[in-house]
C-alpha cells in the first residue's frame, strides 16, 4: 500500500506589475502639460534670439511670475489645492510676447486679470472667457496710449514663421483643433475679398496680416484653447467663422486690434450658449463634464 502523501499544487505566482514608465519617457512624451509651455518657450526664445521682439526679458518675466504666484494663491484659497502652475505659465508668457508697453505695471496688471478672470468669471464650473485674450483686450481698450500688441517686431523673413508653423501644429495636432485653424483662416481669406470690395484697396494688403507672427499666435494659440471654445467640432467650426467675420466688421471700422476683440465679443457668447445647451435636462446641482486638458491658454 502506497505511504504517498497528496499536496496540494502551489498556487501561481502573482502576475508582476507592469513597470511603470521611466521619469525620461514621461516627460518626452506628447501626454505631458509641459510639452505646451515648453514650445511655446521656445517661439520666444526663437523671436528674440532672431530679432529682440520683446520690450526686456524682465517685463516678461514679470508677467510670468505674476501669472504663476496669482494662480497659486487663487487655486489654494478658494479651490483648496495647489493648481499646476503650466496653465498659469503659458498665460503669463502669452502676455508677454503680444503686449508692447514701455513700462513695467502693464504687463503684470494684464497677467493678473488674465488669472482673476479664470476664478471670478465663470458659469457652471466652466470660465467663459480666453485668460490672456481677455487681459490683453482690457489692456489694449482701457490704456491705449501706453500698451500695444506685437506688430512687425518680428521682420519680413519666412524663417520665424515656418518656426511658429512647426511648433503650432505639434501643439494642435495634440488637442485636434486642426480644423479652428482652417476654419479661421479660409474665412479671413475669403472676407478679405469683401473688405477689398468694401474699401476699394487691393486684395493682397486685406489678406496681409495674416501672414504676420501675431496672427500666427493668435490663430494657434488663443482661438484654440480647449477650457474655452465650446465642446462640439461643428460649434468649434462656426464659431472660428464668426470670429473671422466680426474680426471684419469691426477691421471696415477701423478698428485697430480687430482679431482681440472679435475673440474677446464672440467667444464667451458662444460659451454661454454652449454651457446652456448642453446643461438642458440636467438636475440642478449636477456636476458639468470635465474639461478638455489645458492648452495655450
Amino acid at each position: 500500500m502506497s505511504t504517498a502523501v497528496l499536496t496540494e499544487p502551489a498556487p501561481p505566482s502573482p502576475t508582476p506589475p507592469p513597470a511603470s514608465p521611466s521619469r525620461l519617457r514621461r516627460y518626452l512624451t506628447f501626454d505631458n502639460r509641459y510639452l505646451a509651455p515648453f514650445l511655446i518657450t521656445c517661439i520666444l526664445l526663437a523671436g528674440q534670439i532672431g530679432y529682440g521682439f520683446l520690450e526686456s526679458y524682465t517685463r516678461t518675466l514679470l508677467a510670468i511670475a505674476g501669472a504663476v504666484a496669482l494662480e497659486l494663491l487663487l487655486g489654494r484659497t478658494i479651490v483648496g489645492k495647489w493648481p499646476h502652475p503650466a496653465s498659469a505659465y503659458i498665460t503669463g508668457i502669452s502676455v508677454g510676447i503680444l503686449l508692447r508697453s514701455p513700462a513695467f505695471w502693464p504687463y503684470v496688471m494684464c497677467a493678473w486679470i488674465s488669472i482673476c478672470s479664470k476664478y471670478a468669471i465663470r458659469w457652471r464650473g466652466r470660465h467663459i472667457w480666453n485668460p490672456s485674450n481677455l487681459g490683453v483686450s482690457t489692456m489694449l481698450f482701457l490704456a491705449p496710449g501706453t500698451v500695444a500688441t506685437l506688430s512687425v517686431q518680428w521682420g519680413n523673413t519666412l524663417w520665424p514663421m515656418l518656426v511658429v508653423w512647426t511648433i503650432g501644429s505639434l501643439i494642435i495636432w495634440r488637442l485636434r483643433r486642426f480644423h479652428i485653424c482652417a476654419t479661421y483662416a479660409a474665412s479671413f481669406v475669403a472676407l478679405s475679398f469683401v473688405r477689398s470690395v468694401v474699401t476699394g484697396e487691393p486684395w493682397l494688403a486685406q489678406v496681409a496680416p495674416i501672414t504676420g507672427p501675431m496672427y500666427q499666435l493668435f490663430i494657434f494659440f488663443m482661438i484654440t484653447d480647449p477650457p474655452t471654445t465650446v465642446r462640439s467640432k461643428k460649434g468649434q467650426i462656426l464659431v472660428a467663422f464668426l470670429i473671422a467675420l466680426v474680426e471684419m466688421i469691426l477691421r471696415l471700422n477701423r478698428v485697430v486690434h480687430a482679431p482681440y476683440y472679435a475673440l474677446f465679443l464672440v467667444g464667451p457668447a458662444a460659451n454661454i450658449v454652449d454651457i446652456w445647451w448642453r446643461g438642458r435636462g440636467e438636475p440642478a446641482g449636477a456636476k458639468p463634464a470635465a474639461a478638455p486638458a489645458v492648452g495655450a491658454a
